[in-house]
């Protein structure tokens, strides 16, 4: 392997680039430890899923930059980028990842308001009378 391979991830308004190295298995998330900017054990697991199906948990450091979006659009987004740069470590990996639907880009995102709504789909209440 190279010194460092990378991709990018997206889920929603979140971009995600990730880094990966040969190392010890840390994961970095905008300059803090993964667990402390995912608080929530829901996205703490997303994060770690592409790494635990592979089995390279303790193999690669991970380092992360990641904007927009809200914290599980940012946690999807990441688990993306980190499938995407151990297909491109190991092909063999593909189908593994694939199977659990984490090679695919989850391309729904919040509908556009429409002029004379409410919200997007939303009308004002109706009156007969």
């Amino acid at each position: 392997m190279e010194k460092q391979k990378n991709a990018v991830g997206r889920r929603k308004e979140a971009v995600a680039r990730v880094y990966i190295s040969k190392g010890t298995g840390n994961i970095t998330v905008n300059e803090k430890e993964y667990k402390q900017y995912f608080p929530i054990m829901y996205l703490q697991n997303q994060v770690e899923l592409p790494l635990k199906m592979t089995d390279t948990v303790s193999a690669f450091d991970v380092v992360v930059n990641v904007q927009g979006g809200g914290p599980k659009g940012q946690a999807e987004a990441v688990k993306m980028a980190i499938s995407r740069v151990l297909c491109e470590i190991n092909p063999e990996f593909r189908p593994v990842l694939k199977k659990d639907g984490l090679m695919t880009r989850d391309s729904r995102s919040v509908e556009r308001k429409k002029f004379g709504k409410r919200k997007a789909r939303r009308s004002f209440q109706f009156s007969k009378r």
